[in-house]
């Protein structure tokens, strides 16, 4: 980035409560323990379809655990399985690992930065990051449910900067999505670190994607980029 950077934003499902895995393929590999065989293009409709159900059909108290095991009972009629007990605690068991890993992190960003999180949620996602302990580090939480807009659009990126009264060019924007989170940055010029798996980050170079940022393995080592 060309200017000293003020702001940094965050994704949270597969940045704040995981090392770069989306919810999407954690979930996939959840039902893999469980015996399922299914494709990864398989089970991507039946968890997209799990997950649009879910969208403003939350109560907007809904914690993380509420919210897991909706969507694991949803992923279960939507596979024909009986497996979203088990599931749900699994995920919900890395995704507290993480948590703890993290807020150390965010409480030292924290003091140097201003930090806000923007992510395509149910519209309960401010109930989520105060049920985990993430809330008090975050000065703004924007839900796409909430504010009409999903990541890339400009919009969703908006209603984070416009209260923290942040700048895109001094803004960095920490996801574990190329097709969301950077493409969102790029849009409004905002700087762009990817969180991902070196494998995940290895085929995306093999495949041809052109990696012009900065990229980590673990939420710990953007302190250390910043720091």
């Amino acid at each position: 980035m060309k200017q000293p950077i003020e702001t940094v934003l965050f994704d949270f499902g597969g940045t704040l409560d995981a090392d770069g895995l989306a919810w999407k393929e954690r979930f996939h590999a959840q039902y893999r323990a469980e015996g399922l065989d299914m494709t990864p293009e398989s089970f991507a409709r039946a968890f997209y379809a799990a997950d649009d159900a879910l969208a403003g059909r939350l109560p907007r108290d809904a914690d993380l655990a509420v919210t897991v095991h909706r969507l694991a009972a949803g992923l279960d009629q939507e596979l024909a399985r009986r497996d979203a007990r088990r599931v749900a605690e699994r995920f919900l068991a890395e995704a507290d690992a993480a948590f703890a890993r993290n807020r150390p992190v965010l409480e030292a960003l924290q003091a140097r930065y201003r930090l806000g999180i923007v992510s395509n949620f149910y519209g309960n996602l401010e109930a989520v990051c105060r049920g985990a302990g993430l809330a008090p580090h975050f000065a703004v939480i924007v839900d796409s449910h909430k504010v009409g807009a999903a990541k890339p659009d400009a919009a969703i990126f908006r209603a984070a900067l416009e209260p923290l009264g942040a700048r895109p060019e001094t803004t960095l924007l920490v996801g574990d999505s190329l097709p969301r989170d950077r493409e969102g940055a790029r849009r409004l010029g905002m700087g762009f670190v990817w969180i991902a798996p070196r494998d995940v980050r290895d085929a995306a170079a093999a495949a041809g994607d052109a990696l012009d940022h900065q990229a980590i393995a673990r939420l710990g080592e953007l302190a250390e980029l910043l720091m």
